[in-house]
């Protein structure tokens, strides 16, 4: 296979990557770098997380920068701080050798004023979220005149996020001669949009077929009601007491329930989501990095961005809303040859979601029981007995105590010595677990709540929206649309209900006055939105009457037939 060293990247370049243990280019390395070394025409590449992306666009796109030329050549967008955040620090790894190169990340969440005087020193590379990109394009601090390479980097993300018209307005004002390179996980219609509009015949690759993460990755799937999906998790983590992994869960709301029951419960976690400050989340992120924590609860847009290789466990507290989004989640472990295993906890009505993500992916899950108490109690026994084991000891500290001890325990056999240090350290799990009920023996019928108690106590409101499947809406679609009329991505979305010709989501009860009012300045496939508070009088049962207008219809033109 390909080295680095035949790539044709420079002498400074190569020295860094090997500093940072390099050898051999994945895939999506070794047919981008050599690429665009050779040619300044654009690409589209599509890739999943986890390819080494970064370094596929980055190593070459620095070899062209020209170091004593202050104006900005090289513009990356991507669609969360944490993402831009990890860019720039690989942007940095990799310019290591480079003298005069200046890479600065401009994004939201952060004062703009310290954005705004690092750019005015002079930056080769911008590293930048749409949003914040667009802002400090419009104050004059950010100029896109003088780029020779702009790059989107998860482009499908950006665009589900609502980052249309912040990506039409920074790609209009960038020179028409520069080279675009998109990379995508997926090649939704707005994607393709973009490179329409925006790209001249780009090149196209594709490294999806060749992803081999999934070759390390096993897939497995527990199925039980909807109420039993914490006691599953929870049964998880003590099955695998070195656990090292990220909990996905759908909306914020959930991550923070999930998060605030584990730490009650005495695990290591913490939650990672957009109503956090980022100090908040660096600090989080650090000690999930350092192993600090063993367990990260997120959601899919928070966990942009993070790089965390030696993950053992993926687990799908619920399967995304998009199955193209499995591949993302479970590309996070069985990373660098490693093993890793991807969980999926669903309910009976998730089995067809789950053969989608099966089809579109082209993996396998297999069933598995949830893990008994016996079981948990014998895998916490033998990890506790292997950390004794193992437990290295030193003669010099613990010798003048050795007599007291002995005294101690001269009444007690060996093996009665070894069930008492057992018992201290293992009641816990035992009194726990002694009457846990198997839940492979409870119904998999999941649970049918009223719509009222989903509501959650009238946090959230629940809406119409007057478009739906016709349209070809889908959740992350919604999502995308009342992000991009509220223009955030931190409002708080419940439950979505995609039916044929119209919908009905809930919103954080905040923000639905001004969605209602704002939406109405939005279109959707050519039809022009509005949206009003749900109820069953106004909506549900106006639908029913519809359907039974168009059943007496049918009555009476058979019954003119028969007449004539």
């Amino acid at each position: 296979m390909q080295t680095f060293n035949e790539t044709g990247l420079q002498d400074n370049i190569l020295h860094a990557i090997q500093d940072l243990g390099y050898e051999t280019p994945t895939p999506i390395q070794a047919k981008t770098i050599s690429h665009l070394l050779q040619t300044e025409d654009d690409l589209m590449a599509l890739a999943q997380t986890g390819t080494g992306k970064t370094a596929a666009f980055g190593l070459p796109s620095l070899q062209k920068v020209d170091p004593q030329d202050k104006n900005t050549q090289i513009l990356i967008l991507a669609p969360t701080r944490e993402l831009a955040l990890q860019i720039t620090s690989d942007m940095q790894n990799y310019a290591k050798y480079i003298k005069g190169i200046n890479i600065v990340p401009v994004y939201g969440g952060a004062g703009i004023e310290n954005q705004m005087k690092a750019l005015r020193k002079g930056a080769q590379v911008v590293v930048a979220t749409p949003g914040r990109a667009k802002d400090l394009l419009q104050r004059g601090y950010l100029k896109v005149q003088n780029i020779n390479t702009l790059i989107l980097d998860e482009a499908d993300e950006m665009l589900t996020m609502g980052f249309k018209d912040e990506l039409d307005a920074i790609l209009e004002r960038t020179p028409d001669d520069k080279q675009t390179l998109l990379f995508s996980a997926t090649m939704s219609k707005e994607v393709e949009r973009i490179a329409n509009n925006y790209m001249h015949k780009p090149d196209k690759i594709s490294v999806a077929a060749e992803n081999k993460g999934a070759d390390t990755v096993e897939h497995i799937y527990y199925m039980v009601p909807a109420k039993y999906r914490y006691e599953v998790l929870k049964r998880l983590a003590d099955k695998h007491p070195d656990i090292y992994g990220i909990v996905f869960c759908r909306t914020r709301r959930e991550t923070k329930e999930v998060a605030a029951k584990l730490i009650n419960d005495g695990y290591n976690a913490d939650a990672l989501h957009g109503d956090m400050s980022q100090s908040q989340r660096d600090d989080v992120m650090k000690r999930f990095r350092n192993r600090h924590l063993q367990l990260l609860v997120a959601t899919d847009v928070a966990a942009r961005g993070l790089d965390v290789t030696d993950l053992t466990h993926v687990i799908n507290y619920n399967l995304p809303d998009q199955t193209e989004y499995y591949t993302h989640r479970s590309g996070r472990t069985g990373r660098a040859g490693k093993q890793g295993t991807s969980i999926a906890i669903i309910h009976t009505r998730e089995k067809n979601k789950l053969k989608d993500i099966e089809r579109i992916s082209k993996i396998k899950f297999k069933q598995e029981a949830v893990p008994t108490g016996a079981e948990i109690c014998s895998n916490q026994l033998l990890a506790l007995t292997d950390k004794v084991v193992k437990t290295q000891i030193n003669d010099t500290q613990i010798e003048p105590f050795l007599d007291e001890i002995y005294h101690k325990f001269e009444h007690l056999s060996k093996e009665e010595v070894i069930k008492h240090f057992v018992a201290t350290e293992f009641n816990r799990f035992l009194d726990y677990y002694k009457n846990a009920p198997d839940l492979n023996d409870i119904s998999q019928k999941s649970d049918k709540k009223s719509n009222g108690d989903r509501r959650r106590q009238g946090n959230l409101t629940r809406l119409f929206l007057n478009v739906g499947k016709k349209e070809k809406l889908t959740p992350l679609r919604l999502i995308g649309i009342i992000n991009n009329t509220l223009n955030s991505n931190n409002v708080e979305i419940g439950q979505i209900e995609i039916l044929k010709s119209f919908s009905f989501f809930e919103i954080d009860s905040k923000a639905a006055g001004n969605l209602i009012n704002d939406i109405k300045q939005q279109t959707f496939e050519g039809r022009r939105l509005s949206a009003e508070v749900a109820n069953a009088t106004n909506h549900q049962d106006r639908s029913q009457r519809r359907e039974k207008r168009k059943g007496k219809g049918k009555n009476k033109q058979r019954h003119y037939s028969r007449r004539k």
